[in-house]
């Protein structure tokens, strides 16, 4: 597989550290466990942090400022998993992990390992998605979209950041090609119009987004609350 997008440097960085909500986390994890290149920069970004870390000023903090981390930390894993098959709970993957199926290994305890499995709700000609429910409540949203060979997406803009990773298929825009393993690294200030490429298939993507789509469109406007996109 010979990817051409990548994740932005500034992307990665927020990653390592941690600053991604769950919907930008997963898609971010998910382009990773694709992708050497990534990984490798991802591992390069945490060890970087781990230097600034070190050549950082000590802080005094209170005597059981430690006890009482952990404490929070076992509190906080006690409400994630309570009710939850400890067996069916799948970590973000170690770099180059292999993993069952065609579903990358942090999306696999949401949608399992088969992309042929999934359930699709369809929301306009040539377009159907299926929401991923996420562990917390996080203001961005994921979702997967698939999306027939041929179709184009209506033009649009976006209220914030989104990401785009291709499962299967692929679609063509301003930016080029997008094929499996590809991601989409885009802000507010992008538009553009994705086209799906005919004669492979439908393009089933992993969409993250802060905010809602904007359509350039009057009428996909009108129908953005039906497309739910």
């Amino acid at each position: 597989m010979k990817l051409t997008h990548h994740l932005d440097d500034a992307t990665l960085v927020r990653y390592a550290a941690g600053d991604l909500d769950e919907a930008f986390t997963v898609i971010v994890a998910s382009h990773i466990a694709m992708c050497p290149q990534c990984q490798k920069a991802s591992h390069n970004a945490e060890e970087l942090g781990g230097q600034l870390l070190e050549a950082a000023e000590e802080v005094a903090v209170e005597q059981d400022a430690f006890a009482k981390l952990m404490g929070a930390i076992d509190d906080q894993n006690k409400a994630n998993f309570d009710g939850v098959d400890a067996q069916n709970v799948h970590p973000f993957p170690k770099r180059r992990a292999k993993i069952a199926g065609d579903v990358p290994l942090p999306l696999q305890r949401f949608l399992g390992t088969q992309v042929a499995d999934i359930e699709w709700k369809k929301v306009a000609p040539g377009i159907s998605k299926h929401d991923i429910v996420l562990d917390k409540d996080v203001p961005s949203s994921l979702y997967l979209l698939n999306i027939a060979e041929g179709q184009a997406v209506p033009e649009h803009g976006h209220g914030g950041m989104e990401m785009t990773l291709i499962l299967s298929g692929a679609y063509n825009d301003r930016f080029g090609r997008f094929g499996p393993g590809d991601i989409a690294d885009l802000d507010e200030h992008v538009e553009h119009q994705p086209i799906v490429e005919p004669g492979g298939g439908p393009c089933i993507c992993l969409v993250a987004t802060e905010k809602p789509t904007k359509f350039k469109g009057i009428i996909e406007r009108l129908l953005q609350p039906i497309i739910g996109i």
